[in-house]
């Protein structure tokens, strides 16, 4: 009797212990059902917050710059609350997450320092606005192009040649910016190598002609012609002119192309590098 009684009490906690197994599954199950929902709703809610975000910006003619930095914020922020949501549905308390949250924040800002560093100069270009999306920048490292989007961390660069360069953002802000769209008019200094012995008076009214005769030369500031330097086999003249940064590179590719026809018309010669050499018995 004693061993039946001892089996039973057996089956009775495996039967238990069976129970709560399969109760505690199908509450995980139901759980994970749950939170796959929320992370899919709640993704898709995000993304629509943030292009709802994004055209009220655009409709209140907010300047492209902050838009896109703040579009890109609410995007990871929207997202990050509803990481919190799907843990707290696992039953992940809140207070674990805020103390895992404190830890992880410390040991990925030591991590990180660069990234934090991007988001901070993403700040700060867009309180003092050294260049502004549409603007045509030269970077510190030599990238020039016209910028398409300012994010958290990364400004996206288009180059003329149509690359897509990401620009970390703690690079621009601490490094040397030069924004070719300030203002509005641009000087062009064009060097010109004529002969030795051919008359520079007759080269400079050329020269004068040819800028004269061009719409996009700016009268004033008025344009000048000198010598600048005498060289190894040339005499070299700096063309120097203002002229609308849209038109400076046209202008500048056909006023050098008239100088090459217009100059050998009037018998001033381009050299080419020669050197004598004397022979001495």
């Amino acid at each position: 009797m004693q061993n039946a009684g001892l089996a039973n009490i057996e089956i009775s906690g495996l039967e238990s212990a069976l129970s709560t197994l399969v109760h505690g599954t199908v509450q995980l199950g139901l759980k994970l059902i749950v939170a796959a929902v929320i992370f899919g709703v709640g993704m898709r809610l995000a993304s629509r917050l943030t292009a709802s975000f994004a055209r009220a910006m655009e409709r209140r003619k907010l300047e492209a710059s902050a838009r896109s930095f703040l579009v890109s914020f609410i995007n990871i922020l929207a997202k990050g609350f509803v990481f919190i949501i799907v843990l707290t549905t696992l039953g992940v308390q809140m207070t674990s997450i805020v103390a895992v949250l404190g830890a992880a924040s410390l040991a990925i800002g030591m991590a990180l320092q660069g990234t934090l560093q991007n988001f901070a100069g993403g700040l700060i270009i867009l309180m003092f606005k050294p260049f502004r999306v549409g603007d045509t920048i030269e970077t510190a490292s030599g990238k020039t192009g016209v910028v398409k989007k300012i994010a958290i961390f990364t400004t996206e660069l288009r180059t003329f040649d149509n690359q897509v360069v990401f620009l970390p953002n703690g690079a621009l802000a601490n490094g040397i910016i030069t924004n070719l769209s300030n203002g509005t008019n641009r000087r062009a200094d064009l060097e010109i190598g004529i002969a030795y012995g051919d008359n520079v008076g007759t080269a400079r009214k050329v020269i004068l002609d040819v800028l004269a005769a061009d719409a996009r030369v700016l009268a004033d500031p008025a344009p000048s012609v000198f010598v600048a330097r005498l060289s190894d086999s040339a005499v070299v003249l700096t063309v120097r002119f203002w002229s609308r940064y849209a038109d400076m590179a046209a202008a500048t590719a056909d006023i050098t192309e008239k100088i090459y026809v217009n100059l050998p018309k009037k018998k001033v010669n381009f050299p080419f590098p020669q050197m004598d050499v004397h022979i001495v018995k």
